[in-house]
């Protein structure tokens, strides 16, 4: 499950309701008041998950530009972040779940079997990304993307509610020069050597 979903989730909702990024009591009651499901993609999408706001899949609108420039903004609020955190550890709860976000390990499950921090140089998650966002059809540049990576990881662990970091006991790895397979058979790995 991609958390950063649900906050691309809230971030969207926020945007389409015209709400004021700036304002954190409005950003703290839709995070609230909204029923956020997660469930399996929809067939052939390249999404980890299909995403609902009370009721309406809005899985298809959270890698809009505007979504991606603000999910930063709205996932540093203290009251967003309570919300959410309180949604990942009821979905965690009625299921075993492969949960990725930035502070998973640290706020959201810091009691999980096995925590893996997944790192890679600015450059190479801006290449990922752009190669991600270019196949979705957005018109962007690398530079651009590079750019707001650099500036979300800058907002992200400066914030003083869960700043990024990785779990003093995570297994950190480094994929700057591994495949996705090389990965993902290094996490099942672990898992066969944690069971």
């Amino acid at each position: 499950m991609d958390t950063g979903a649900m906050y691309r989730a809230i971030t969207w909702t926020t945007l389409h309701r015209g709400i004021d990024l700036s304002d954190d009591e409005a950003l703290t009651r839709v995070a609230a008041s909204v029923r956020i499901d997660v469930g399996p993609p929809a067939p052939g999408s390249i999404e980890a998950c299909t995403i609902t706001v009370d009721g309406e899949d809005v899985t298809a609108r959270l890698r809009q530009p505007e979504v991606e420039s603000a999910v930063s903004l709205v996932s540093r609020v203290a009251g967003v972040r309570e919300a959410l955190v309180r949604a990942q550890r009821d979905l965690a709860g009625r299921r075993p779940v492969v949960m990725a976000g930035r502070d998973i390990g640290t706020v959201v499950l810091p009691d999980a079997d096995l925590k893996v921090y997944l790192d890679a140089s600015v450059e190479e998650r801006a290449r990922r990304r752009y190669e991600e966002l270019s196949a979705l059809g957005q018109d962007v540049t690398p530079e651009s993307v590079l750019e707001d990576l650099r500036r979300r990881d800058r907002i992200d662990s400066r914030r003083p509610v869960s700043p990024l970091r990785a779990a003093p006991d995570a297994v950190v790895i480094d994929t700057n020069d591994l495949s996705l397979d090389q990965v993902v058979q290094r996490i099942l790995e672990l898992v066969e050597e944690s069971s």
